[in-house]
């Protein structure tokens, strides 16, 4: 192993940086790096991309990268350009490959951070403009923990991916997520809420419901992703940007079926491509109009790509499901604060009632700690039926004996 490396691997395993079932693949990554020559983050990053890398391994070999220039006390070549930060964040942010939802979310926070330090006329790259902004949103605005946190994340990939620094002493600002459990419906309300809602929607909850989706992992669903005969489901570039494979409830087919079937006598001849992730597009630049690679659940017009400013078709926009869903919950006369997500929950625990073993539920959900799956046992000790006092016992004791 080159001596670089071995001290970097030495650094990140002393300091306890990188898990320690991480640290052979940030070598492995690192390794490649050097042998192409240490290119710019974007060529590294569009290499692995034509090599068919997930999104999540192109994260993990960027910030392998970025780990040893820290401790290497090396800089990437950069363009002489001052760039708007906000352009250079957006720019890294897509090098990196993440969701566009959390590009959107990030890019809003800075913007915020960046006007705020403006107003109050203090430089944006000290460590103390941070922390008072972070403390500035809880003290002030009373966002909740996991807002304060996102606000936290956000700025953070400002200074260390953009402005090459990292900020000390900010840890004390991070928020305490509270330990909640999550809303879930009896199979008897899930029934019942169910029974008010029709059409796509219903067939999209329904679905959410038979194996535990997201409502985006729902709406991304591919007609190659079904398999009919089998009763399964592939769940693609979830949270994390994993795979996983879910059941497909045998209730749900024949429904599905019949929507594929009109899907189908609508496809005819295409001539606007569906959108496609990652760089499929550029590899396969026919794969757009393949009934393959359709939505199961397509928008009825195309639309403009953010990302690429090109029109493509897409997916139904949640909006509506989350709408549908609301209004099912409150004619079927649920009081409980019930969203499109409790359907997700309480998939986890009727299962967990029915005997299901966890690990098998965690790899249904796509959890990545058992620890995150464990919440719903919390859940089901409240589902059943309540503990008696024996106060109640003592009762019952004393009636008995003088009747």
């Amino acid at each position: 192993m080159d001596s670089k490396l071995a001290v970097f691997r030495d650094c990140i395993t002393s300091k306890k940086i990188v898990k320690q079932n991480h640290i052979s693949h940030f070598i492995k990554w690192l390794q490649y790096y050097l042998s192409l020559g240490k290119p710019e983050d974007a060529v590294f990053s569009d290499t692995l991309e034509k090599e068919g890398k997930p999104d999540w391994q192109i994260r993990q070999a960027l910030d392998a990268v970025k780990l040893y220039r820290d401790f290497m006390g090396e800089r990437p070549v950069v363009n002489c350009e001052v760039k708007n930060p906000l352009d250079a964040m957006q720019e890294k942010l897509r090098i990196r490959h993440y969701a566009y939802k959390t590009e959107k979310s990030y890019l809003s926070w800075c913007r915020r951070y960046l006007h705020y330090c403006t107003e109050v006329k203090v430089n944006p790259r000290n460590d103390a403009s941070y922390k008072d902004y972070i403390s500035h949103l809880a003290l002030t605005h009373k966002v909740s923990s996991s807002t304060q946190n996102q606000a936290f994340n956000a700025i953070l990939f400002l200074f260390k991916n953009v402005w090459e620094k990292q900020p000390e002493g900010i840890d004390s600002v991070r928020a305490r997520k509270p330990v909640r459990l999550p809303v879930v419906l009896s199979i008897d309300e899930v029934r019942s809420v169910f029974e008010e809602v029709t059409g796509i929607s219903e067939l999209v909850l329904r679905l959410i419901y038979s194996g535990g989706l997201r409502l985006s992992e729902s709406l991304r669903i591919r007609i190659q992703d079904l398999n009919l005969i089998e009763g399964t489901l592939m769940v693609r570039d979830g949270k994390g940007g994993k795979d996983r494979a879910t059941v497909l409830a045998k209730s749900v087919i024949p429904a599905l079926e019949t929507h594929i079937e009109k899907l189908y006598e609508q496809f005819g001849d295409e001539t606007i491509s569906v959108s496609l992730p990652g760089a499929l597009e550029r590899k396969y630049p026919n794969a757009g109009l393949e009934w393959n690679w359709q939505y199961v659940f397509p928008a009825r017009n195309p639309s403009v790509n953010p990302e690429t400013g090109e029109v493509r078709r897409h997916h139904l926009h949640p909006s509506g499901i989350q709408n549908a869903m609301k209004k099912a919950v409150r004619k079927s006369g649920v009081t409980k604060h019930a969203s499109v997500h409790t359907l997700r929950h309480s998939f986890a625990t009727h299962l967990l009632m029915s005997g299901v073993d966890i690990c098998e539920i965690q790899e249904l959900l796509g959890h990545k700690s058992i620890e995150t799956t464990r919440k719903y046992i919390h859940v089901l000790r409240n589902l059943k039926a309540p503990v008696i006092s024996p106060l109640d016992m003592l009762n019952d004791g004393d009636k008995g004996a003088t009747s």
